[in-house]
């Protein structure tokens, strides 16, 4: 199973995809989360041409924390879209799990208090067995720095990570530290679209996954880091 990977995207939609049988979105597909905003993200999300599409929310991506109602209502209009905020799906066998949640940043959406219980009681719903973890931010120390500086990660995120240890665990939200990593069995990439600046200057990243593998596709093109 082919799984093509952004986050980040902030509005910008004149975006080359891969082809592949899975596109997933890590949230901020928005600049402030209006409703039109989303209606137009989620439009064009929906007539891209992959078999399936995930994505969750991000800190951007205000109406689906402030009016959950609206977009369950836009959401009914898109089908085609699996939508996850602390829920999962299957497909072909492999088992996916979303949650937006970060650590307090700035007065965005889905902010929770940092090394608090509320933090720790949303990755707790992580289910073991997950292959293919969706977050909008990352665990701490790994792809979460802004030019070199203070790590911003989760580290309520990352201690659940070690327990359930997903095979590949997709994330954005720092736009700087884009990029793949390993650990060591486990595939971590952040695949911010956008780089600081809010331009698309990041290309989407490209995964295969099967029951006992799973191999990031042009490398050669990424900045491939260790964790830190």
């Amino acid at each position: 199973m082919r799984l093509v990977l952004i986050s980040d995207t902030h509005t910008h939609q004149d975006l080359a995809l891969p082809d592949g049988d899975v596109l997933v979105h890590a949230g901020d597909a928005t600049s402030t989360g209006t409703l039109p905003q989303v209606s137009r993200f989620l439009a064009w999300f929906e007539s891209r041409p992959h078999r399936h599409k995930i994505f969750i929310a991000g800190n951007h991506d205000w109406l689906f924390e402030r009016e959950a109602d609206s977009a369950a209502m836009l959401l009914a209009e898109h089908p085609g879209l699996v939508y996850l905020q602390d829920g999962g799906a299957e497909i072909g066998g492999i088992r996916f799990w979303g949650s937006p949640w970060q650590p307090a940043f700035m007065d965005w959406a889905f902010n929770l208090p940092r090394n608090g219980p509320r933090l720790r009681e949303a990755w707790n719903r992580i289910p073991l067995g997950t292959d293919v973890l969706i977050t909008h931010g990352p665990p701490y120390g790994t792809l979460d720095q802004v030019r070199g500086g203070e790590h911003l990660g989760c580290e309520e995120l990352k201690l659940r990570c070690a327990a359930v240890k997903p095979r590949l665990h997709v994330f954005g939200h720092i736009h700087d530290s884009y990029g793949v990593t390993h650990a060591g069995s486990q595939v971590l990439v952040n695949a911010s679209t956008c780089d600081e600046a809010y331009r698309p200057a990041h290309r989407p990243v490209v995964v295969d996954i099967t029951a006992d593998r799973v191999q990031v596709q042009d490398d050669g093109f990424l900045p491939a880091r260790p964790p830190g």
